[in-house]
């Protein structure tokens, strides 16, 4: 077996359990009620430890964990370890890191948030050979990467979205 094959193999995450929220090595994701139901693409994100643990940045001074914001995550986007200086061990450092440094932060919904706790873990874990992780990369890379926990978990996230122009398309028509 080729020894790149075998370093995957030993870096990789437990099984996801939806039914008990545990993401290992996840970035994961829900809506903001009100915001969401009007920017569809902007929610609450937090990072899941190896264990499938989420930790996400939930106000001032406090990282929560295991009890997301804003409710169960609707969607998820499954990293690779082996990707993270220091593989597993690499990852669960880096994810605590971030929220011991958020623990010490103010909450400020435009410029330092819960993807910016989360970009600070990839920076800090050099995902990817990068440190360049930022809360607008986040945000389309969870767009493009993030897969629905289910069909309900799509809809929490778009129905009301679509409700509202719906009622925006009936009220244009009728006012014409």
């Amino acid at each position: 077996m080729d020894p790149h094959c075998i370093e995957m193999a030993n870096q990789s995450c437990g099984n996801i359990d939806k039914s008990r929220d545990k993401y290992p090595c996840c970035i994961v994701w829900t809506p903001i009620p009100l915001l969401t139901w009007l920017f569809p693409v902007i929610g609450h994100m937090g990072i899941a430890l190896s264990s499938g643990i989420i930790r996400d940045f939930a106000g001032p001074y406090y990282v929560s964990e295991d009890n997301m914001a804003f409710g169960r995550p609707t969607k998820y986007w499954q990293l690779h370890p082996s990707l993270a200086h220091g593989g597993i061990s690499g990852w669960d450092a880096a994810v605590t890191e971030a929220s011991d440094i958020y623990k010490g932060r103010m909450h400020n919904l435009f410029c330092d948030n819960c993807h910016s706790h989360v970009a600070t873990a990839l920076n800090l874990m050099q995902y990817d050979d990068s440190t360049n992780w930022n809360m607008v990369k986040l945000t389309f890379l969870m767009l493009i990467h993030g897969k629905y926990v289910s069909f309900m978990g799509f809809l929490k996230s778009w129905l009301p979205f679509g409700i509202l122009v719906a009622i925006t398309i009936i009220i244009v028509m009728f006012s014409m």
